[in-house]
């Protein structure tokens, strides 16, 4: 791919870093931290690491393949052994598409390849041989789209799926089996055997009308204006670290629900900040973090407790984007902020609970996913 940037100037390829807290309360980084997060509206993925130095901007990649267009870097993944950046450009002509990434010398690891009309959210199965890309498809007429199952070795698409309308979110449980969505017009949670690339389940989040859906009918829910309005318009579906919960965003609503992957009901819910967006869980299950978009903040909630123990504001507007390190220690927030504005990654010590550091990115600052932590010498 001829790579090149759509974006140019100071917004776009910022290489400043903000210091770490340095309060008595915060202990400083015994490791450093790396991430990778894309910039939509500057064609732009940066690699950002943090330590006890701060947040820094270590290396920036352009992506797309015309320098007048567009493609928009949004759904960004990381494989488990740390080898490949998974990564959907949103924009094209005329449909998005999937690439991957070599990291470290983050070079293509071979030609993207079309997937439906703008692909968004994306996971990898464990072992890194699927990819499961929802097709959020923000052209035309609002009906039923789909999942798009990439064989990553290949780039080969080899299912895609018909789920729902404006799917979003995809996430695939800790045990690889599963792998769920959300259908913000259609106010579902979408199930996939990760085996047949068939939907096993499905989910009713409608107000009043929560609870397992037994008969859909493919699109029926495709002229909307005769539907009644989202209720709960979920933008994300979060397994629990041992996979026995789904945790649900409920943007329109102002809540997070809690399904049981195993009964397939509800069993809590809890109250937001305005417009929760995307969550993460920690790897010890321990806390549930969610990015507040509309509210411009980042809550955090103790899953033992059910209580919000973090409620504050981001650096900057519009927060999109999270993930944990793997010891549990470090949220890191991406922020896409408004029209030239840098975007920003912020960083959050999860036992402190607060904002340790920030850094500016590309603009549009969406998907966002963490690489590797590598302890500090002694």
């Amino acid at each position: 791919m001829g790579a090149v940037a759509c974006a140019s100037g100071p917004a776009a390829r910022p290489e400043s870093a903000a210091p770490a807290a340095t309060s008595p309360a915060v202990a400083a980084p015994t490791a450093n931290y790396w991430i990778y997060v894309g910039a939509e509206s500057a064609d732009l993925i940066h690699r950002v690491r943090f330590g006890p130095d701060g947040a820094v901007v270590e290396k920036t990649i352009p992506v797309g393949e015309s320098a007048p267009e567009l493609e928009g870097p949004h759904g960004l993944q990381i494989s488990r052994d740390g080898k490949y950046l998974h990564l959907t450009t949103g924009h094209g002509s005329p449909d998005g598409k999937y690439w991957r990434y070599v990291l470290g010398p983050d070079t293509l690891a071979g030609p993207g390849i079309f997937l439906g009309y703008f692909p968004a959210s994306i996971d990898v199965t464990p072992d890194g041989l699927y990819a499961f890309i929802v097709n959020f498809n923000l052209h035309g007429e609002m009906v039923p789209s789909s999942v798009s199952v990439v064989y990553t070795p290949t780039h080969t698409e080899v299912a895609r799926t018909e789920t729902c309308t404006m799917p979003h979110g995809s996430r695939v449980d800790p045990s690889g089996l599963h792998q769920y969505s959300t259908c913000m017009m259609d106010d579902q949670v979408v199930e996939l055997d990760t085996r047949t690339f068939t939907v096993s389940r499905r989910f009713g989040l409608a107000k009043g009308k929560e609870g397992p859906i037994t008969h859909y009918t493919a699109g029926e829910h495709s002229a909307h204006r005769s539907m009644p309005a989202a209720s709960c318009s979920p933008t994300w579906a979060q397994p629990s670290a041992d996979g026995s919960k789904v945790y649900v965003a409920c943007n329109k609503a102002d809540q997070i629900v809690e399904i049981d992957a195993g009964r397939w009901e509800i069993t809590r819910t809890f109250a937001t900040g305005r417009g929760p967006y995307n969550l993460a869980v920690t790897p010890d299950g321990r806390l549930l973090i969610a990015t507040l978009k509309q509210g411009g903040g980042v809550q955090v909630f103790d899953l033992t407790s059910g209580q919000s123990v973090l409620n504050t504001k981001s650096s900057t507007t519009v927060t999109h984007g999270v993930a944990v390190s793997p010891d549990s220690r470090y949220a890191f927030v991406s922020n896409e902020a408004v029209g030239a504005a840098p975007g920003k990654v912020d960083v959050y010590d999860l036992r402190a609970l607060t904002r340790v550091a920030d850094v500016p990115v590309g603009q549009q600052a969406g998907g966002i996913a963490f690489w590797k932590m590598e302890p500090l010498a002694r």
